[in-house]
């Protein structure tokens, strides 16, 4: 049977709706109906209030942030057409339709809970929450409150995620045996909420792109911990390990993943990165940020021993395609073309009244993931089975 070639830089991606992939939006069938959004937390969720502002299924933006002067910038930069610095002023008005959660990650689950609670629909930042339980008590939420909630997960929007979606859903990359995953990021000077931080608890970067790609659920999962942090460093985790590395068995793909995240005391240029590989062709991100990621694709067999392999840089590209008019040209901003689609993601699953890409059972499996992950690290590396979050 014959293969197509690889997506070439200029290939225009096409579908990729539906299950492990990125999903097109579409708009609701009644133009009529907008949504009032509300961005809260504007140190990183600035960067989101454009998007919201600029894209045609919403007609009002409010900007809340408790630092008063940052909360009166974002909103005479972006034009908001709403601020506040309280966040339960938000939550209580009844213009407001849904909320995107951006405060630091302790926070999470608090504020996403009270948000379901006073009936908003939600988006929340990465990750979902830090525990088990709180978990359970989102899912809880979400289901009681009928609302939606994603989570903003950027390493499953990016082009190279795209790029890769293409080459599984096409059978490009034929069966894939093994796949890993890396977040490398130093924290130093960052605020105190992260001192300590396990690394595995904030995991999703690298674990999300693959398990969408492979359509598959974590079910369990094996660690180690790497190094010895220094005990200033160690914060009110009292989290021992400078480095965690994780193999994650699936519940439906034969592949085993392996995850490594680093916070601190780990010399290397931060990277979000994930790599896959096929019988066929295997996928690999660039080692040093510029460079492209690498297509590796395997011969005929020669008769001889091994098979001839080739190697080529790829650029993947923006699927403005996917976007409506309003947000095209915007995938160079930031988090490596993620944001347009995940504010069109959000948007139109509440204007089609359907479950978004990252629901708060996707978005639970995938940070479970991680917490499970330290939780086998602190157990010297046995095995630690992943909660379904079923309500």
């Amino acid at each position: 049977m014959t293969r197509k070639k690889p997506p070439q830089p200029n290939d225009i991606v096409t579908g990729l709706g539906g299950g492990a992939f990125l999903e097109s939006g579409s708009m609701s069938p009644d133009p009529t109906r907008t949504l009032h959004v509300a961005v809260i937390g504007l140190e990183f969720g600035a960067a989101f209030v454009p998007l919201y502002r600029d894209h045609p299924g919403v007609s009002a933006v409010t900007v809340c942030d408790l630092d008063a002067e940052r909360m009166r910038r974002v909103q005479e930069q972006h034009g908001a057409e709403h601020g506040s610095t309280t966040m339960a002023d938000v939550l209580a008005d009844p213009e407001v339709d849904a909320v995107h959660v951006v405060t630091g990650i302790a926070d999470h689950a608090k504020h996403v809970i009270a948000a379901l609670e006073a009936g908003k629909h939600v988006a929340s930042a990465v990750p979902m929450a830090l525990t088990f339980e709180d978990l359970d008590r989102i899912v809880d939420a979400r289901v009681r409150s009928g609302r939606r909630y994603m989570m903003m997960e950027t390493a499953a929007y990016t082009r190279e995620y795209l790029f890769a979606a293409e080459l599984v859903q096409t059978g490009q990359l034929g069966e894939i045996a093994y796949a890993r995953g890396t977040h490398f990021q130093d924290m130093t000077g960052w605020p105190a909420y992260w001192r300590g931080l396990p690394p595995m608890h904030y995991a999703t970067h690298a674990v999300a792109p693959i398990l969408r790609l492979l359509g598959a659920r974590a079910s369990r999962v094996r660690a180690l911990g790497s190094g010895t942090l220094r005990f200033e460093d160690q914060g009110d985790y009292r989290n021992p390990f400078a480095f965690e590395t994780a193999l994650i068995e699936l519940a439906d793909h034969p592949a085993i993943v392996e995850i490594a995240r680093s916070l601190y005391q780990f010399a290397h240029t931060g990277v979000e990165s994930f790599s896959v590989y096929g019988e066929h062709q295997s996928f690999e991100w660039a080692q040093l940020g510029g460079e492209d990621p690498v297509l590796f694709e395997m011969g005929a067999a020669t008769g001889g021993r091994g098979r001839p392999a080739t190697a080529r840089r790829v650029k993947p590209r923006d699927a403005d395609e996917l976007l409506p008019a309003e947000l095209r040209g915007r995938a160079r901003e930031a988090h490596g073309g993620s944001h347009p689609h995940l504010v069109h993601e959000f948007v139109t699953s509440i204007l089609d009244d359907r479950t978004p890409a990252i629901d708060d059972r996707v978005a639970a499996n995938w940070t479970a993931t991680g917490i499970a992950a330290h939780l086998s690290a602190m157990r010297g590396g046995d095995a630690v089975t992943i909660p379904s979050f079923v309500n």
